[in-house]
């Protein structure tokens, strides 16, 4: 490990940099489209936007996609790689994550969370503090588990859904595409694609 490029200039992009440090990455460079109103991220340098990156991915080992946005993280990621980017994953060196589990590429995994045995996951995931994923769950690409949240065994999760903070699915649950769980929110019942639901149960609301 040597070189890493990180898309996304953000608070999450900090996160996931101290990440990389702590796996031995030894020289991260940040990019993002708001450069160059952004040139700097704490102590990292931001050195261009998107096309900046496609045109020097022959100059790292890997690449990272470090955006909050579902959908947009899935695009830049994909982008990235159609560019001949290698992505890596990156893991918190206290997370748990089962041998047996399976965890696609530009997946990052944050300090304290468990992944359970069997359990897959898709790329350009993100696996958020203190979450937890138990046995035989399948989370398609770009879902984002956030922090203190809780899957029992069986539960699958559509492509971009964002399950939020703290909420809780138990076992065989199926949430479909580009759902939005609300932060707390209980789910005892499959939803269905690009709903929102929030409470306890949790039920359908609408966002405006």
């Amino acid at each position: 490990m040597s070189k890493l490029a990180i898309f996304g200039a953000s608070g999450h992009g900090k996160v996931v940099a101290e990440i990389a440090e702590l796996n031995g990455w030894s020289e991260i460079v940040f990019f993002d489209d708001a450069w160059p109103s952004i040139t700097q991220l704490e102590g990292w340098r931001v050195n261009g936007v998107t096309d900046t990156l496609i045109n020097s991915l022959h100059e790292f080992d890997a690449f990272f996609v470090a955006i909050g946005n579902n959908a947009i993280r899935l695009d830049k990621h994909i982008t990235f790689e159609l560019a001949g980017g290698k992505a890596t994953s990156l893991i918190h060196p206290s997370a748990v994550v089962s041998k047996y589990s399976k965890l696609a590429s530009g997946t990052a995994v944050m300090a304290n969370a468990v992944v359970g045995a069997f359990t897959s996951v898709g790329k350009a995931g993100i696996i958020n503090t203190n979450c937890t994923i138990d046995h035989d769950c399948k989370l398609e690409e770009a879902v984002h588990i956030s922090p203190g949240a809780n899957l029992a065994g069986g539960v699958k999760i559509g492509r971009c859904s964002w399950i939020g903070i703290g909420a809780s699915i138990i076992q065989q649950i199926q949430v479909d595409c580009n759902v939005i769980v609300g932060a707390g929110a209980v789910v005892i019942n499959d939803v269905m694609q690009g709903l929102s639901v929030a409470g306890v149960p949790a039920k359908r609301i609408h966002i405006k």
